[in-house]
């Protein structure tokens, strides 16, 4: 008889965090690597911020705080929901975590039953699915064509509804392709979700204030009729560089929000305290360098995208948001460059070259591979080069 439970053989282990390993460990062995796997800014913390820390180590904000989140941070949460989003919650629809991932694993802990369906459009974050299974539910994958932008339209949305469906899950801009939900998309996706009233919504909105060509953030909560099915998750990993500080967010439902903080309560507790301080001053002071952040990713955007459709083999769409590209490489899967599938196209792009990217089926839609250009422009220029030079070796 095994040790390991039967629900852990049902996941993997993440796809984008083995990618950083085996960098990393390749780096260690002496190898110059170029990873372009990491989902995570290459800016430091702002300096106001981390003040705030040590302040509040100095200030004895050591000790445990409330389960799912400090008065202070609730509040700053509920400020922000208002003043950015003109969402209004009260402090006890609130729930703060062990960053994002934490807040939607409780969220599928807490609510999913056997057989429970959730929606995830396909290219998707590569956690959704294991998560959801993790939790007893079924990933229902609705692959979204390249054609309309990696977007789940309501047509497709429609299709995929069942009677077993408890979730949607929305992620703008997205994360591995960086496409942004326009507000006109998501008015057509909730006329669907309005005539379907036993539907939650999972808006995933991290990548929220990364964002480029005035390309408008809308989610789906602002939608009055769907308010009241809808978690919106987000946190301050991405927009201020705080992905080691672990802090993630929801506002929802008191009674999904209650069942969160029961799950939180057996397991992690409360976020660190610390942690929580910060977070509050990221939420509550300057706001100023995420724009002035947000203009030095898209030059890095542009300068990549640019690059790529360059590539004999190679083409790339101009996202909207985050800090991703997401190129397809089909035009190099054939007898002749003697690669199958996007796992080899990456493997061999690491093992000749030296940069490490992830391969779009991880993601769920096979033929692409996902670039993160949350590192210098000197890095990326480098890895342009050396993609030009492994895929011009193929033709």
């Amino acid at each position: 008889m095994s040790i390991i439970s039967d629900s852990l053989k049902r996941i993997k282990p993440s796809p984008t965090i083995a990618v950083t390993q085996k960098a990393r460990e390749l780096r260690a062995a002496g190898k110059d690597v170029i990873g372009l796997g990491a989902g995570e800014p290459d800016f430091d913390t702002p300096d106001n911020i981390k003040d705030a820390a040590i302040q509040a180590i100095k200030h004895g904000d050591t000790k445990y705080t409330a389960v799912d989140g400090t008065p202070a941070l609730k509040k700053a949460i509920v400020d922000k929901f208002k003043r950015e989003n003109n969402l209004d919650f009260n402090i006890d629809q609130i729930t703060v975590g062990t960053g994002g991932k934490q807040v939607l694993y409780n969220a599928f802990m807490a609510t999913l039953n056997k057989g429970d369906e959730v929606i995830i459009p396909a290219p998707f974050w590569v956690s959704y699915p294991d998560m959801v299974l993790l939790a007893g539910g079924k990933p229902k994958i609705v692959k979204c064509d390249e054609k309309d932008g990696f977007k789940l339209t309501a047509k497709n949305l429609q299709k995929a509804i069942s009677k077993k469906t408890k979730w949607l899950i929305l992620n703008s801009p997205s994360n591995p392709t960086g496409a942004g939900y326009t507000r006109r998309e998501i008015e057509d996706l909730a006329r669907v979700l309005v005539k379907n009233k036993k539907i939650h919504i999972l808006s995933d909105d991290i990548y929220e204030h990364i964002k480029y060509d005035n390309f408008n953030f809308f989610t789906i909560a602002q939608i009055s009729k769907l308010k009241d099915r809808t978690l919106t998750m987000n946190g301050v990993s991405k927009s201020y560089a705080m992905t080691g500080w672990r802090i993630g967010y929801a506002a929802g439902p008191k009674n999904i929000i209650k069942a969160i903080g029961k799950i939180q309560s057996q397991s992690t507790s409360n976020p660190s305290s610390v942690s929580q301080a910060a977070a509050v001053e990221a939420l509550n002071g300057s706001q100023d360098f995420i724009k002035e952040r947000a203009r030095a990713f898209k030059e890095r955007r542009d300068f990549v995208v640019r690059s790529l459709n360059e590539i004999k083999g190679i083409s790339c769409l101009t996202p909207n948001g985050a800090f991703y590209v997401f190129p397809s490489c089909k035009g190099l899967l054939n007898k002749k460059t003697k690669l199958k599938t996007d796992t080899d196209f990456v493997q061999k792009l690491l093992e000749k070259k030296n940069v490490a990217v992830v391969q779009g089926s991880a993601f769920g839609l096979n033929g692409y591979f996902r670039i993160s250009y949350a590192t210098s422009m000197e890095n990326l220029k480098k890895a342009m080069e050396r993609i030009k030079s492994f895929c011009e070796s193929l033709n």
